[in-house]
């Protein structure tokens, strides 16, 4: 089961009741008329042309112009509905919408029972945290799951699963009534609820212990104990994998819904930082927040990683200790990412504390017993990836197993096949460009699916090639899927023969199109942005101006220049503000509609 969020388009645009009533229309795009008909952006429609007239206000603004399009989208279990997080006011209180492919209909599929869903003021703390760390501004409906029927029955419906601050609700298709599938509450909340891959049961944690719920029968179980009392948590990630490494789960189902692996955090060497509320009329923890807070320089939490079966029992603890420096492998400062492997074992990546060496560890869920499947070193900085993915029926007969992974050991981060021992086969790519993500992988027609920079460092295309070349000859160029200039998101169906396209540029507000993965051809609009929204043809012109700097070792640096007027301000030069972000692994400039929407930077430019 694959849930979806809203958080990765929050940061990116940095970015229930009765009987239900159904939004329909035959529209070929299906959401655009709602929003042409409000402005759709959160900005005043009497805007001029130029930013000169813009109010502070609207550098901080949100949704940003152009970005209340439909979020977090997915296809549905049979990939003939294609699921979505929408607002047609185009606020930041969305709902769950659904578009029928075959029959061009849209409607809604869930709205909060309570009106509201999601809102700051009724979050426990721990989750107004967790949204901070993940960048996620979104009110309302913030995520939902797909779940699959998998029998007859009336109990085994095809549906979605919705967590809110009130509990977790299942939606099936019919159009009746939302079921509240486990209650939840502020002082006691449901954290990270997560559908198993067979969807017979949800994983949640609650009160800092890992719980599961029976989808059918409605039973709770608890699976661990002991947390806290002794300052630890299980089965939620810890404060830097949250900020730092993108890791924002702390447990995971096995494949075949029998175990979870999860995590037992320790911060009982870490000191209690409190925060004092200024200004606030109570004392007490009204007033005041403690937190287990690693300073820099500091002793990090300890993280190690147990496995359960679903149905309770005794856990396995996996030879691993993390944040000890005085353990056995004192060099493993963070549990960086687990994934289940196809053989019921984990694969595990851990990283020292300065980020230069990196292990991917394979455990044995039985006995807790490591292997070390490979290891990279890199005298600055290893940069994480969510490319590792093992095969199920492995790169031939001589070969059974193995996995995909991910390396910057070129100075770009490239494709390569590895055996079930680790042992590196080959490279599926190649080149001074850079892969980015992984979208699919088919191994029964040997292709694989990825989104990367061949057609330059300011874009991102989704491109196909063999997963098993023959490496006695030279690599085949990739196969580009996607058209236009700009980047693009892509979200591929089960079948593997559709693809959902999100793309903007400097030039244009984000676009949904359905494609076909055979050529990339556009099957139908999703979405379009309404033209009738003036600040959208307003910032259309104001598009910054994207510049190549050649560096003194000879490297190419972009940088987009937001001029004024010279109508106004007369000619160049011009003082100038430079704005950079030191940090590794992230880029500002690219050719993105969020750099055009640069609030900031586009008020200053006529300041």
């Amino acid at each position: 089961m694959r849930s979806v969020d809203a958080a990765g388009a929050e940061r990116s645009s940095d970015q229930h009741n009765r009987k239900k009533p159904r939004l329909e229309t035959e529209a070929e795009m299906p959401l655009a008329d709602a929003l042409a008909a409000d402005g759709g952006d959160g900005v005043e429609a009497g805007a001029g042309a130029d930013c000169s007239g813009m109010a502070v206000e609207e550098i901080v603004q949100h949704p940003l112009p152009g970005y209340a399009a439909p979020v977090a989208l997915s296809f549905c279990p049979d990939d003939r509905r294609v699921a979505c997080l929408y607002s047609p006011d185009g606020t930041l209180h969305r709902k769950v919408y659904t578009f029928d492919i075959g029959q061009r209909r849209q409607e809604l599929l869930f709205g909060p029972p309570d009106g509201g869903g999601l809102e700051e003021g009724n979050l426990s703390a721990e989750e107004r945290l967790r949204r901070e760390r993940a960048r996620e501004r979104g009110l309302g409906v913030t995520r939902y799951e797909w779940r699959a029927r998998h029998s007859a029955g009336p109990s085994s419906r095809s549906g979605i699963v919705v967590p809110l601050p009130s509990g977790v609700y299942f939606q099936d298709l019919s159009g009746s009534e939302p079921v509240l599938k486990l209650q939840s509450s502020p002082t006691s909340p449901i954290i990270d609820p997560l559908l198993s891959p067979n969807g017979s049961m949800i994983a949640y944690v609650k009160d800092d212990e890992l719980h599961t719920l029976g989808f059918s029968n409605g039973e709770t179980k608890q699976l661990t104990f002991g947390a806290r009392e002794s300052r630890k948590i299980h089965g939620l990630a810890e404060y830097i994998a949250q900020e730092e490494m993108e890791r924002k789960m702390g447990f995971w189902w096995s494949p075949d819904s029998k175990h979870l692996a999860f995590t037992e955090v320790d911060s009982t060497e870490i000191p209690l930082y409190r925060i004092m509320h200024q200004g606030k009329s109570s004392v007490g923890p009204d007033a005041q927040e403690d937190h287990a807070y690693p300073f820099a320089g500091a002793a990090n939490v300890k993280v190690r990683l147990g496995v359960v079966s679903s149905h309770g029992g005794e856990v396995t603890w996996m030879d691993l200790l993390c944040g000890d420096p005085h353990g056995s492998h004192g060099d493993e400062e963070y549990l960086a990412r687990v994934n289940w492997m196809h053989n019921s074992a984990l694969a595990v990546q851990v990283l020292n504390r300065s980020h230069t060496k990196l292990k991917l560890l394979k455990f044995d869920i039985t006995t807790g017993k490591r292997e070390v499947l490979l290891e990279e070193q890199h005298d600055t900085w290893i940069t994480l990836h969510d490319c590792f993915t093992p095969l199920d029926k492995g790169v031939n007969s001589k070969h059974p197993g193995g996995f995909i992974w991910a390396s910057e050991k070129t100075g770009f981060r490239h494709l390569y096949i590895h055996d079930k021992d680790g042992v590196c086969l080959g490279p599926l790519t190649q080149g001074e460009w850079m892969v980015e993500q992984i979208a699919a992988v088919n191994e029964s027609n040997g292709l694989i699916y990825f989104t990367g920079t061949l057609d330059g460092p300011l874009e991102t295309n989704l491109y196909q090639t063999k997963l098993f070349p023959d490496w006695s000859l030279p690599l085949q160029p990739p196969k580009r899927l996607t058209h236009g200039t700009g980047r693009h998101s892509v979200i591929l169906d089960h079948q593997l023969l559709r693809f959902i396209d999100v793309y903007d540029s400097t030039k244009s507000p984000p676009v949904i199109l359905l494609c076909s993965l055979l050529d990339g051809s556009v099957i139908m609009p999703l979405f379009e942005q309404p033209s009738t929204v003036p600040s959208l043809k307003k910032f259309q012109k104001l598009s910054p101006e994207i510049v190549e700097i050649t560096a003194k070792d000879g490297t190419t640096l972009y940088g987009t220049l937001y001029l004024p007027d010279e109508r106004k301000y007369g000619p160049p030069p011009y003082k100038t503000l430079v704005n950079v972000y030191g940090g590794p692994g992230v880029q500002l400039v690219s050719d993105t509609w969020m750099s055009t929407v640069d609030m900031r930077a586009q008020y200053l430019r006529n300041g």
